[in-house]
């Protein structure tokens, strides 16, 4: 949703998150976004972390919820 927002395509992203193949693994949901990616992502697109760390379908918050 933000990146069409910002009409960012997946190569804005290659010096956020790595080569052209990670990026394509992030957003097609083959790779997990990285701590150090989340915190990339929210410096340049403003997202919460949570938001970021959180699955598809899952409410940020849920995973702090599970580990306590």
């Amino acid at each position: 949703f933000c990146m069409d927002q910002r009409g960012l395509k997946p190569r804005d992203l290659v010096p956020i998150i790595g080569s052209r193949t990670k990026v394509a693994e992030v957003l097609s949901g083959k790779s997990e976004i990285t701590m150090p990616m989340a915190r990339a992502l929210h410096n340049y697109l403003d997202i919460p972390e949570e938001l970021l760390r959180s699955r598809p379908g899952e409410r940020p918050g849920d995973q702090e919820a599970q580990i306590e």
